[in-house]
């Protein structure tokens, strides 16, 4: 009887290890408030949608405007973002390792209106698998190289201190 109150232990145990933590974005760097977004984290922030077509297909992907979650971690933004703080960029990173610059400017719809989507479905369905759980959508960029999958890390460096 011991030997099998063990047994279950062990087991239920191991699966406490094996089961991961739930997805999140960690939002670090040149920022006076790091944070790591959850899907339900993303979910109460204002939503936003964009279309993209690739090879004929019409895509509309749902998410955050990624300004929108670096003014959340305190990146600079708006009447903030002049002098030194221009000098600053994003890096994005996938689970696999890909990475994508994109400069705080070029983010900021004070600046431009090329905003980028920090997407976490596709179509009203979640993104799952290589597309997923979150990923970053350029719409007016010409080329998707820039449409990080996978996205982790979201790490923001500033060149002159």
């Amino acid at each position: 009887m011991p030997t099998r109150r063990l047994w279950i232990a062990f087991f239920v145990t191991a699966s406490m290890w094996s089961q991961d933590a739930a997805p999140g974005i960690q939002v670090t760097g040149a920022v006076s408030k790091p944070l790591t977004l959850t899907a339900p984290d993303l979910a109460k922030m204002p939503r936003a949608t964009v279309k993209t077509k690739s090879e004929g297909l019409e895509v509309s992907y749902e998410g955050v405007w990624l300004h929108e979650i670096l003014k959340s971690a305190g990146a600079p933004s708006g009447t903030d973002l002049r002098g030194k703080a221009l000098a600053t960029y994003v890096t994005a990173e996938a689970k696999d390792g890909y990475q994508a610059v994109f400069s705080l400017a070029e983010l900021d719809p004070v600046f431009t209106e090329n905003q980028v989507l920090l997407a976490d479905s596709a179509d009203g369905k979640p993104l799952v698998g290589a597309q997923g759980p979150f990923r970053l959508v350029a719409p007016k960029d010409k080329r998707g190289a820039r449409s990080v999958r996978m996205l982790t890390r979201l790490d923001v460096v500033q060149l002159r201190k």
